[in-house]
């Protein structure tokens, strides 16, 4: 019955949100600059984003202005921006409990990739469905991308001992240096922040993961059963986290403190802000702040100036 209205409530909850894409996307064609595939290359490229580059992209569709052709067209932009020889990675998470504890409670739940989609929005959805994409199998937070370096990015999700650690696509993109980039968006979904927690594990200054390893249930891409290791997020933890609306505050820090350690590097692409941080600088720059106490779940006081090198 929980798994029924579960699924009752997910299938509304896509129904209304069908409807305000649409009525916002009326809004933004009548009241915004067009934005073309043109000048949104130039405007990666003017950044310092460019040919044979990794790029794991983070993107508000909307705040780009009305785009000729959608998610599409941006899609399409940022791997011509990084080509030839680049690979644009997209989260393509499909999470129907909404967070990772909750979908640990669906007994009934198999993730298929040949099925799911995902549910982050416009721009995932359409990645999924693009010829060539190579999409990781994992039941909360599967990954995908385009590229020469797709299949070493993603092809080893489900062997991981964690979602964001050790053989993850977030590790791995780690280890090609890829270029996080924010369109449009502050600092806050960014789920690269959770490397840092996986990789340093009880070192890490806050017990944020649940002791309960679960094995979630999968179908890989020839169909066959498999069962994947997931230790959920402490719930506890998820209001003080970067990525809760409430959080501007620590958006704003994280924003700040990068730009003043020279790592994050602005620009403007369509009507967007844009950013972007090297992966090992992002990192290494989020070992340095853990090492003086301060995390992604920074209380106010902790964050209320900045630190000192």
């Amino acid at each position: 019955m929980a798994n029924l209205l579960q699924s009752l409530k997910q299938a509304v909850k896509g129904v209304l949100e069908a409807r305000y894409a649409k009525r916002r996307e009326a809004e933004i064609k009548a009241e915004a600059p067009h934005i073309t595939k043109t000048m949104i290359v130039d405007g990666l490229r003017d950044m310092g984003i460019g040919p044979g580059d990794v790029v794991m992209l983070h993107s508000s569709l909307k705040s780009l202005g009305y785009v000729d052709g959608g998610a599409q067209t941006v899609l399409e932009a940022v791997y011509e921006a990084v080509s030839p020889g680049g690979t644009l990675v997209v989260p393509t998470y499909y999470l129907p409990g909404g967070t990772i504890y909750n979908t640990c409670q669906m007994t009934d739940y198999v993730f298929d990739p040949r099925e799911h989609g995902s549910n982050l929005g416009a721009l995932p959805d359409t990645f999924l469905k693009m010829p060539g994409i190579r999409r990781s199998i994992h039941p909360t937070h599967s990954v995908s991308a385009l590229g020469p370096q797709a299949d070493y990015i993603v092809s080893s999700h489900h062997l991981a001992p964690s979602i964001f650690g050790e053989g993850s696509p977030w590790e791995r993109c780690l280890q090609v240096n890829a270029k996080v980039l924010g369109l449009g968006i502050t600092m806050g979904p960014v789920t690269f922040y959770h490397l840092l927690e996986d990789k340093w594990l009880d070192r890490f200054p806050l017990p944020v993961r649940l002791p309960e390893v679960f094995q979630l249930k999968c179908r890989d891409w020839e169909g066959r059963l498999i069962e994947v290791p997931v230790t959920p997020l402490d719930p506890v933890y998820n209001p003080r986290r970067i990525d809760n609306k409430a959080r501007g505050d620590l958006q704003q820090f994280f924003m700040d403190d990068f730009r003043r350690a020279g790592i994050l590097k602005d620009g403007k692409v369509g009507q967007a802000a844009a950013w972007f941080v090297n992966a090992q600088d992002f990192y290494g720059r989020l070992e340095w702040l853990a090492e003086r106490g301060i995390t992604i779940y920074a209380e106010p006081e902790k964050i209320a100036k900045p630190v000192s090198e």
